[in-house]
């Protein structure tokens, strides 16, 4: 793209970049760290709200006192920059300064680039804007390897990872305008009740933004065209994958067992079993792929050996709630999983790095989290505990972990938010899911 003509499309980008209105968007509870001279690294799955956060960002800069023209968002997944290159997107930031000087000396500059993995060579480039300083620079893109693994090596500690997902329950709450101006403590039964159905539909919906107020048939029809793309763009194309029956039966099965142990030697022999010719080391590659694309989550068994971690199940689940219906056969509701699914993806959010546990005594518990200078979090989620079994069952599973682990904070999570019917050890704090999500 280095011909005059090429040039005048860079030019029309520009302007259309820059005239581009500021929209009101529905605000994210994002957290960007605030370290200077970083890149900020933008990931998550597509149409999670990537670029509205960024839109966001720019309306933020503008609030704040910065002219329109400081801020240029540059969307580069545009049919018409096919085959570009660094070179030439240096040019477009260069024809940009030309056209508004003095915003880089003034500190006022902001690039945010979008789906930047498409260009070739664009970490240079960011590494070179950085070296030279005065800018605020945010890459985005759907893969998690293109980006933060990059950003860690080829700008050599100087890029910051910013991870976004769908909406979470409270900002699914916002962007329909149901937010509670109260902590859950405070609220009325009445209030809290209707945070319970609000909670049982955003299990159903889901957090994905276009999906939000939708008819069911709509819905699912939406988020399968979604689901289709990542798996198409995102993993088939972007890795040259040629196994598409193997890929796609990998994809199936881990989106229909949400929160389900799984292991790649029952995979493949399944799949060998079914006269699917793969390799073991090809599904794995296709496992990492789907992780890469941010479908699919992973949970690895807890343990300080990794060979242990290695060689035990994990649990797989879906980017977001709102995806499982799309795979379930037998017509049962899945709102436990659902809710298991929603709880994961909060403690993401918040930065915690999780496992699920087995305590010595064969007991499990779905969740233990970790975050740097926090005690670690074990929690057992349950969509109900009127039954006494089920109670026993959670209970004795907590207690056996809190024995192991008696610096961490045991939870029992349940979707009621009615008292439980049974005492809980003091070991133990009972939270109703829907006062736990809104916590910050």
């Amino acid at each position: 793209m280095t011909s005059p003509a090429s040039r005048d499309l860079l030019r029309l980008k520009l302007s259309e970049a820059l005239a581009a209105p500021i929209v009101s968007l529905t605000p994210r509870d994002i957290r960007l760290p605030m370290i200077p001279g970083k890149a900020m690294a933008v990931i998550g799955v597509r149409r999670g709200g990537k670029t509205s956060f960024l839109q966001l960002r720019i309306a933020e800069r503008i609030a704040e006192g910065r002219p329109r023209d400081s801020q240029l968002l540059l969307s580069l997944e545009d049919e018409r920059l096919t085959g570009m290159t660094a070179a030439d997107l240096g040019w477009l930031l260069e024809e940009h300064e030309r056209q508004a000087p003095g915003l880089r000396e003034s500190g006022a500059l902001s690039i945010y680039l979008d789906e930047v993995q498409l260009v070739s060579g664009w970490q240079s480039l960011v590494r070179r804007l950085l070296d030279a300083g005065g800018i605020e620079i945010f890459v985005s893109g759907s893969s998690a390897k293109l980006l933060s693994r990059e950003v860690a090596t080829s700008l050599r500690g100087r890029g910051m990872e910013v991870l976004v997902h769908p909406f979470s329950f409270r900002e699914a709450l916002r962007h329909a305008g149901r937010e509670p101006d109260a902590p859950w403590e405070r609220l009325n039964p009445t209030a809290r009740a209707a945070l319970d159905a609000a909670l049982r539909r955003y299990l159903e919906v889901g957090g994905f933004p276009e999906a939000q107020q939708t008819e069911r048939r709509d819905r699912l029809a939406l988020l399968k065209g979604y689901v289709d793309v990542m798996v198409l763009r995102d993993v088939i194309e972007r890795h040259n994958v040629t196994n598409t029956q193997a890929l796609r039966w990998l994809q199936r099965h881990l989106l229909a067992t949400p929160g389900g142990h799984f292991s790649m030697k029952k995979l493949y022999d399944s799949l060998r079993s079914q006269g699917v010719r793969v390799g073991k080391d090809t599904l794995y590659e296709y496992l990492e792929h789907l992780q890469d694309a941010f479908l699919i989550r992973t949970v690895g068994m807890h343990s300080t050996s990794e060979r242990q971690r290695m060689v035990n199940p994990r649990k797989a689940y879906p980017i977001d709630p709102g995806l499982i219906p799309l795979y379930e056969r037998t017509g049962r509701e899945h709102h436990g999983r659902a809710l298991e699914t929603a709880i994961l993806l909060e403690l993401e959010r918040r930065e915690y790095t999780v496992d699920w546990l087995r305590t010595d005594d064969g007991w499990e518990v779905d969740f233990f989290a970790e975050r740097p200078g926090d005690p670690p979090l074990l929690i057992q989620v349950s969509l109900d505990t009127v039954e006494i079994e089920t109670w026993e069952r959670e209970v004795r599973s907590l207690e056996a972990a809190a024995r192991a682990y008696p610096k961490a904070q045991a939870h029992l999570i349940t979707f009621d938010s009615s008292l439980p019917a049974h005492e809980l050890p003091a070991t133990i704090e009972w939270r109703p899911a829907s006062r736990w999500l809104l916590e910050t």
